[in-house]
C-alpha cells in the first residue's frame, strides 16, 4: 500500500504541531505540506497529487467548507478529513451532504485521528465527538426505511460499527461473543438493506443515530 500524500490545514500553531507530530507516526503516509491558512492551503490542493487532505473548519481566511466545496467540485477522488473545535448536533449530516468522508472533534483524544485516517482510507467513514448527532431537516424518506424496527441491542451495536469500532471490540465492550456480534451485524444490515459499513455510517447519521 502506498503512502498518502497529505496535506494539513490548522491556523492553531500548536494543533497543528501535534497533528504533524501524529501523521508522522503512520507509516503508510508521507506529510505533503501544512498551511496555517486555507487559501495557499487551496491552490497548494489544486495544482499537487495529493490524496487526503485533514482541514480544520474555521480558519482566519477561508471557511473550511469552502474549501471542501471546492475540492469536491475539482478534485473529487481526494479524501477530506475534518477536524473542529465546534462541533454541533447538526454537523455529521451537514459534513456527509458535503461528501465529507469524516471529522474528528478536537476534544477528542489526537490518536482519533489516526483512527479516523485509517478508516477512510479503506472506504469507510468516521465521525468523533461529544456532541449528540441528529439529523439534518431531511424531506420524509429520505432516510432508507427499514424492513424491521432495530432492537436496542442493535442500535447499540450500529452505533459502535458506525464509529468504526471492530466486532471483536464490541464483543469486549458489550460483553459479549464474538459469534452474537456478527450475527447482530447481519441482522441489521438486512433491515437497513445496506451491504457497507460506509453506507450504514450514513445511515445511522442520517437517522440520528451516532453520538458519543
Amino acid at each position: 500500500m502506498r503512502k498518502l500524500r497529505t496535506v494539513i490545514v490548522e491556523d492553531e500553531t500548536m494543533f497543528r504541531q501535534l497533528v504533524l507530530s501524529t501523521l508522522r507516526q503512520a507509516r503508510d503516509l508521507q506529510v505533503a505540506a501544512a498551511f496555517e491558512l486555507g487559501k495557499p492551503a487551496l491552490q497548494y490542493c489544486l495544482h499537487h497529487e495529493i490524496d487526503l487532505v485533514v482541514v480544520d473548519l474555521v480558519l482566519p481566511d477561508l471557511n473550511g467548507m469552502e474549501i471542501v466545496r471546492e475540492l469536491r467540485r475539482s478534485r473529487p477522488e481526494v479524501i477530506i478529513l475534518i477536524i473542529t473545535a465546534h462541533p454541533s448536533a447538526q454537523l455529521p449530516a451537514e459534513l456527509i451532504a458535503l461528501g465529507v468522508n469524516g471529522y474528528v472533534d478536537k476534544n477528542e483524544p489526537i490518536e482519533y485521528v489516526l483512527k479516523a485516517i485509517e478508516t477512510v482510507r479503506n472506504g469507510g467513514m468516521f465521525f468523533a465527538s461529544h456532541v449528540q448527532a441528529k439529523t439534518a431537516k431531511f424531506v420524509p424518506g429520505q432516510v432508507r426505511a427499514l424492513s424491521a424496527p432495530l432492537t436496542r441491542r442493535e442500535e447499540e451495536i450500529a452505533r459502535l460499527v458506525a464509529s468504526a469500532k471492530m466486532s471483536k471490540e464490541i464483543a469486549m465492550r458489550l460483553n459479549l461473543s464474538l459469534r452474537t456480534v456478527e450475527k447482530h451485524r447481519e441482522n441489521i444490515m438486512q433491515k437497513v438493506g445496506l451491504h457497507k459499513v460506509a453506507s450504514l455510517t450514513r445511515w445511522c447519521i442520517e437517522a440520528g443515530l451516532v453520538g458519543d
